[in-house]
């Protein structure tokens, strides 16, 4: 049964998953539809809105040691895939999708900051059903979801982080609010949350 996170919640992995390796992160969204008598006639929607999700890598010093996203797609040690970029956030389910193999991550790799950032400046009072996944992917299992309710002015949110602690992987819902176009404007406040 799946968790449903809300902002500043921490969930342990191991505690509840034994033997979890292999994770892929999923972030869904919607333009949000346009109301009253023009966007009726004109069927409601409001545009596509091109996220971006990534995750950043640190090591237990809070160093930036890897990034991965739309144009750079696997991490150096092969661990973290992204799926590609979708431009639009049409359709149903996950609109980008990073996966994570636990397991071969480089040993220095302490904690992996996801982000959302809207690459053409859009703001997030224009997403609407904005959320992360967190999925087993050997088992297919949803784990946890956290819905990202934070409209506002802002391009840009810190999603989620996954942090190894020696007990295991722990992730902790953040849903902070920041501002940028691209992960790197985003790399300086995700470190302030592990």
């Amino acid at each position: 049964m799946s968790i449903s996170l809300s902002k500043g919640q921490t969930l342990s992995l191991a505690k509840n998953n034994p033997g979890l390796s292999r994770v892929f992160m999923g972030l869904g969204w919607d333009p949000v539809k346009k109301k009253g008598l023009f966007g009726g006639l004109l069927g409601g929607g409001g545009g596509a809105i091109d996220l971006d999700a990534s995750v950043i890598v640190f090591d237990a010093e809070r160093n930036e040691i890897d990034t991965v996203f739309f144009r750079n797609l696997q991490s150096a040690d092969g661990a973290i895939k992204h799926d590609g970029d979708n431009r639009t956030g049409d359709g149903d389910g996950d609109d980008e999708v990073i996966h994570v193999d636990l397991s071969r991550l480089n040993p220095l790799a302490a904690h992996l900051v996801f982000t959302v950032n809207s690459f053409q400046g859009q703001t997030f009072n224009e997403v609407d059903n904005s959320v992360a996944r967190l999925v087993d992917e050997t088992t297919g299992r949803e784990i946890c979801s956290f819905t990202l309710k934070e409209q506002g002015a802002h391009t840009g949110v810190i999603m989620a982080s996954l942090s190894k602690g020696v007990d295991g992987w722990t992730m902790m819902a953040h849903g902070k609010p920041a501002t940028g176009r691209t992960v790197k404007d985003l790399a300086s406040i995700s470190k302030t949350v592990i």
